[in-house]
């Protein structure tokens, strides 16, 4: 007699990527190692895996919804035998997150992010660190008992959310690959010249423990360059690069001397010119850049702010040519103070002119003699190209400081393409903040289960990228490439990509009395292309021996 069989059919997907990750860098256990006495069916470590396979599913489905996320994926296959989609729910996730709070966010990823380093070959020569905001909905009372907890309030927000309260993230990645390394939430009103100072120092001093010999050169923003910080910074041994602020005086006169010496880069697409600051803080090496493309985008941004002015200031001053004036020099006196806050790219020719005066109404008789005179003000606005274009040109120059004085151990082309590459960490709160994303909607009601949250998001960030280095990475030497969304080939997909193409790939379980047969549906050439140059721990999620 045959044996009956059953089948049934579950959304793999991408997510063997996920776990895969997760399994190299050993997430779960860990975790679970920080407390190895768990009396739970879903360990701590378990369930942080099926919130980051939940977020990087990208349903826009929030933490309470996880257990529909899973209800047509192979949970047992991606987290392990005896998991099912009812044992996420909110009650188990909820408690992890509380769970993870306890632990203290920072240290948990610094110890997760160090271990993935390690399996993954990433170096820490060359860290970018930033912060930015996230809005939230609902009135976050102040915890008066818990001074530790960051405070949900308002701030200034890089989304233009003002109406909202907000908590801040700061974030630190690698150069290379841009993997996150360090994570710290913050409170919503926190200001980046007191945090960015704090959160380097912090990173330092972790990473001065994890590797002591890594000569590691941290890259911010303006919003990290202070006398007091810098001070700070060089007095805990931290190497450094940042933007000066276009505000200070310093800088100023820096862009102002480079004028008539400027050195074009090898491959003409900016010029530079630097120069050894002695300050108060410590000796500097200050870089003036100004790129061929930043003038354009100055010079156009300067002739529509000029169309602009020669309008306004041709109204102001025909305001002027109205009125008459009993003498010249209140005429010149006019004229002069009209003219305070003109741009220096306007020029305005001015002609005084005089106007016998009569007593008397009417036309005066031939040989009436005048009583007076009184002044006049004409005037014409015109737009000088050639200011133009010299105000346009220091408008693009900005200035790079960093306390590695010696061009031998960082080069200027270097340092400038480090500050440039200052996008590795904004790319990371793109991607915190896409719509699709876990945190497209923070709706957890206590302030420490937004912290424990951050952690959850910056997981799933440092499996993304860990994916996609890797990914490159094996291109790159096997000389390889896969096609792309237009598909042309390339040897830099982004894992978004990658991720979608293993859409509709589904796990076929097939029940016969005891004996379970796994099959993977749809897997194409690509597919297990991708799935080899990833290595062993991904293909099992995708291959079955018999």
């Amino acid at each position: 007699m045959q044996r009956a069989e059953d089948y049934q059919n579950e959304r793999l997907d991408h997510l063997g990527i996920v776990a895969g990750v997760c399994q190299e860098i050993g997430l779960a256990a860990w975790l679970d190692a920080l407390e190895p006495k768990q009396q739970r069916v879903v360990s701590y470590g378990t369930a942080t895996v099926a919130m980051i396979l939940n977020g990087l599913g990208f349903a826009n489905r929030q933490l309470y919804l996880v257990p529909q996320f899973f209800e047509n994926k192979p949970v047992a296959h991606l987290l392990g035998a005896g998991i099912s989609a009812d044992m996420l729910n909110d009650d188990c996730l909820g408690r992890t997150l509380d769970w993870l709070y306890a632990q203290d966010v920072t240290t948990v990823f610094a110890g997760i992010a160090h271990q993935a380093r390690q399996r993954f070959g990433v170096k820490a020569r060359h860290l970018h660190v930033d912060t930015t905001s996230f809005s939230v909905n609902g009135a976050y009372e102040t915890n008066q008992e818990n001074e530790h907890v960051i405070a949900i309030t308002h701030g200034y927000s890089r989304d233009h959310r003002e109406d909202l309260k907000q908590w801040m993230l700061a974030l630190a990645t690698t150069h290379q690959g841009d993997i996150p390394l360090f994570l710290q939430p913050l409170s919503g009103n926190s200001s980046d010249k007191e945090s960015l100072v704090k959160v380097i120092a912090d990173l330092h001093a972790q990473l001065r423990q994890q590797e002591p010999e890594e000569k590691t050169i941290y890259v911010s923003d303006s919003g990290l360059y202070s006398t007091a910080n810098v001070r700070q910074l060089n007095q805990a041994g931290v190497r450094w690069v940042s933007r000066v602020p276009e505000t200070s005086k310093e800088a100023k006169a820096a862009v102002i001397q480079a004028e008539d010496a400027w050195q074009p880069s090898a491959d003409g697409t900016r010029s530079m010119i630097v120069q050894q600051m002695d300050l108060p803080q410590g000796p500097e090496r200050w870089i003036v850049v100004r790129s061929v493309d930043g003038v354009k985008r100055a010079l156009q941004t300067a002739r529509k702010q000029a169309d602009k002015q020669v309008d306004a200031w041709a109204k102001k001053l025909w305001h002027v040519s109205t009125k008459s004036f009993a003498c010249r020099e209140d005429a010149q006196q006019a004229w002069e103070q009209s003219l305070k806050g003109l741009p220096e790219w306007l020029e305005v020719s001015v002609e005084l002119k005089s106007q016998a005066v009569f007593e008397g109404r009417g036309r005066p008789a031939r040989d009436a003699e005048p009583s007076g005179l009184r002044w006049s003000v004409t005037s014409q606005v015109i737009l000088n190209e050639t200011k133009l274009l010299a105000y346009a040109q220091r408008k693009a120059c900005f200035v790079i400081a960093t306390n590695v004085v010696d061009e031998a151990d960082t080069s200027n082309e270097e340092v400038i393409s480090l500050y440039l590459e200052q996008g590795s960490v904004e790319r990371g709160f793109r991607f915190l903040k896409d719509p699709l994303f876990l945190a497209s909607s923070v709706f957890v009601k206590k302030p420490e289960r937004i912290v424990a949250l951050s952690l959850i998001m910056v997981l799933a960030l440092l499996v993304y990228r860990l994916a996609e280095h890797r990914l490159r990475e094996q291109l790159l030497a096997s000389g390889q490439t896969i096609p792309n969304q237009v598909n042309k080939p390339t040897a830099r997909p982004t894992m978004r990509w990658v991720f979608q193409c293993f859409e509709g790939i589904e796990l076929l379980q097939i029940r016969t009395g005891t004996r379970t047969e796994s099959v993977v549906l749809r897997l194409q050439p690509l597919h297990q292309k991708i799935l080899s140059l990833l290595g062993p721990a991904y293909q099992q999620f995708y291959f079955f021996s018999d």
